[in-house]
């Protein structure tokens, strides 16, 4: 098999911040909530600012801002039935992801340059660039990027922690499940919302007059969207962490997350003023379960290949593997872990 390689493309605008050494390894504090600037809290837009500079995330979402992929020729332009043959006649894959959810994808402050970018989803991606014999070239970028990077075909694939969603899966294609995880998928989402709101916010109905946020095309958006009969404004956010920060700071009453990443932030957070609603959790479609990968829309051969190389990694039990293993690496940098 060739020997994968990174190739670092936003380093230079991709926040670190809530990994940085100062001379010794982040707390679990630190790694879970990522200090916000007055400017990230500013509800003045729809969607809160992320750290990747608006340059880069409006590169990744643009397929002629990048001289690889612009082309006057249209027939040197990806299309449906080349771009798997595309990948194997070039020598390399692009894969955009975002760095900041552990054990997936995450940065060890420890390291630079390609080295920095590790997890269970850097480890899948070199798997399927090591199975089709081709260079791996990372691209990390805040979430949103993730999403449009790939639905506009500007990058190959998107290994991101990926959520099955409908909007997610008319706009791009998504592959077989890969992680599956052992808990019940009907308690995994819920509310997060401030001590000292246990009284007002018992229910969703509850929220009829109150701020909600989630993670921009995240699937918790899509659950406030379709699972709260009404609210009285919806905030999104570049992170799940910036909605915590969001519902402490008070610019909002409460946020949508996936439990088991709440209640690791409300344990690496002893001192904070939020709690879990109680007894409330989002319903999920049994059917939608897995994470993903996201494929450019009508690339079916190259997603048939995905799904091969995925049926292989499962038989192997590779993922799981991969997954704890580096659940392991993150806490012994003191970074929280999903």
């Amino acid at each position: 098999m060739k020997k994968t390689t990174l190739v670092l493309a936003l380093s230079a605008s991709l926040s670190i911040s809530a990994f940085s050494l100062s001379g010794c390894a982040p707390s679990m504090a630190q790694a879970a909530a990522p200090a916000l600037s007055s400017e990230s809290l500013d509800t003045g837009g729809e969607l809160l600012s992320s750290n990747i500079s608006d340059e880069d995330a409006s590169s990744a979402g643009n397929p002629d801002t990048d001289d690889a992929h612009a082309s006057s020729n249209p027939e040197e332009t990806t299309s449906a039935s080349n771009r798997l043959e595309k990948i194997l006649n070039q020598g390399y894959i692009e894969v955009a992801t975002e760095p900041a959810f552990a054990p997936q994808e995450f940065i060890d402050p420890t390291k630079t340059g390609d080295d920095q970018y590790v997890g269970a989803d850097i480890e899948l991606a070199k798997y399927i660039a090591d199975e089709l014999g081709v260079e791996l070239r990372l691209r990390p970028m805040d979430f949103t990027s993730v999403l449009g990077s790939v639905t506009t075909g500007k990058y190959d694939l998107a290994i991101s922690a990926l959520a099955y969603t409908p909007e997610r899966a008319e706009a791009m294609n998504l592959s077989e499940g890969y992680y599956f995880g052992s808990e019940d998928p009907q308690t995994a989402y819920g509310l997060l919302i401030r001590k000292e709101d246990a009284d007002q916010i018992k229910t969703v109905d509850d929220l009829a007059d109150k701020v909600v946020a989630a993670q921009n095309g995240s699937i918790q958006e899509q659950m406030v969207e379709t699972q709260i009969p009404a609210y009285g404004r919806y905030q999104r956010v570049s992170s799940t962490n910036d909605g915590f920060l969001l519902v402490e700071a008070g610019r909002a009453d409460a946020a949508a997350a996936h439990l088991k990443m709440a209640q690791l932030y409300l344990d690496t957070n002893p001192d904070s003023s939020l709690m879990i609603l109680p007894g409330f959790y989002f319903t999920v479609d049994p059917e939608t379960q897995g994470t993903r990968i996201g494929i450019p829309k009508g690339e079916d051969e190259l997603t048939e290949r995905i799904n091969e190389i995925i049926d292989d990694v499962l038989e192997q039990d590779l993922y799981n593997q991969w997954y704890e293993e580096y659940r392991d690496y993150a806490a012994a940098l003191g970074i929280a872990a999903n």
